[in-house]
C-alpha cells in the first residue's frame, strides 16, 4: 500500500506536488517479486501504474498521474515532468518500465507533447538503470482484453478485474498505465512458458538421441560378441 511519506515497499519517499498517488491494495510485497511500472505519456497528465504478480494473480500496487500547469511555458513544464518521473522511479523502484509507443496522432500538437513526455520517460528509466519496454495501444488492448480494437471502457473493466481492484482509478490515464504494466506481465509470463516448452522439447530430443546412441552401442556390442562366438565355434 502506498502511503504518504513511504514508497510502495515501505521506505521513505520524496514528495512532489505534481504527483497524485492512489493506493490500489493493502497487500504486503516481497522484494523478490517483479514490479512493472506502466507509463501513459502526456505533458498535461502523465499516467502511471505499478503492478506486480503473486503466483498466477496480478496485483495493482499504486496508480496516479503526474501533472503540469497549462499556464507555464514548455521548458518549465518539461522540467517539472522530468522531476516527477525521476521521483516516481525513486519512489516506486520498479524492475521494468513499460511506456506506450505512439504511432499515430491526428492532432499534431498533441502528438508533439506526447512524444516529448514519452522521451522523458524513456530517458529517466534508462538513466535509473531500469529495463525499458514499449507497447502500442493495440498490443496493450490485445494483451488485456484479447481484442486489439477494444474500447477504453472494456480495457478499464478488464484492468480492474485482472489486478484485483474494485474500480479503475481516475483519471483514465492511470488506468491506461496499469494496462501497460499488465500487458508486459502477460507477455513475460507467455515468454516464460514458451521458453520452458522449448527447454522441455530440447531436453526430450537430447534424451531420445542419447537413448538411440546407447541402443545402437548395445546392438553393436551384441553383434560383435555374436560374431566372436560364431568364429570361436567355427574354429573349434
Amino acid at each position: 500500500m502506498v502511503v504518504a511519506g513511504q514508497d510502495s515497499r515501505g521506505r521513505p519517499r520524496p514528495g512532489s506536488p505534481g504527483i497524485i498517488h492512489q493506493s490500489c491494495c493493502t497487500a504486503d510485497y516481497s522484494s523478490e517479486l517483479v514490479f512493472v511500472l506502466g507509463i501513459d505519456p502526456g505533458l498535461s497528465r502523465c499516467g502511471y501504474g505499478l503492478v506486480t504478480r503473486e503466483g498466477s494473480r496480478l496485483r495493482a500496487v499504486a496508480a496516479g498521474v503526474a501533472t503540469t500547469p497549462l499556464d507555464l511555458d514548455l521548458p518549465r513544464r518539461l522540467a517539472m515532468l522530468w522531476a516527477d518521473l525521476t521521483a516516481l522511479l525513486t519512489d516506486l523502484s520498479p524492475d521494468v518500465v513499460a511506456v506506450e509507443r505512439v504511432f499515430f496522432q491526428t492532432n499534431v500538437r498533441t502528438a508533439m507533447s506526447v512524444g516529448q513526455a514519452s522521451g522523458l520517460a524513456l530517458a529517466a528509466a534508462a538513466l535509473a538503470g531500469v529495463e525499458v519496454v514499449q507497447y502500442t495501444a493495440n498490443e496493450v488492448k490485445q494483451a488485456v482484453t484479447g481484442y486489439g480494437a477494444a474500447g477504453k471502457q472494456q480495457v478499464a473493466r478488464m484492468v480492474a478485474a485482472l489486478t484485483g481492484i474494485d474500480q479503475p482509478p481516475r483519471p483514465p490515464d492511470a488506468t491506461d498505465a496499469l494496462a501497460l504494466a499488465v500487458c508486459h506481465l502477460h507477455g513475460a509470463r507467455l515468454a516464460g512458458r514458451v521458453a520452458a516448452a522449448q527447454g522441455n522439447a530440447q531436453g526430450a530430443r537430447v534424451a531420445a538421441a542419447q537413448g538411440n546412441a546407447q541402443g545402437a552401442g548395445a546392438a553393436a556390442q551384441g553383434n560383435a560378441e555374436g560374431t566372436g562366438l560364431a568364429e570361436a565355434n567355427g574354429a573349434a
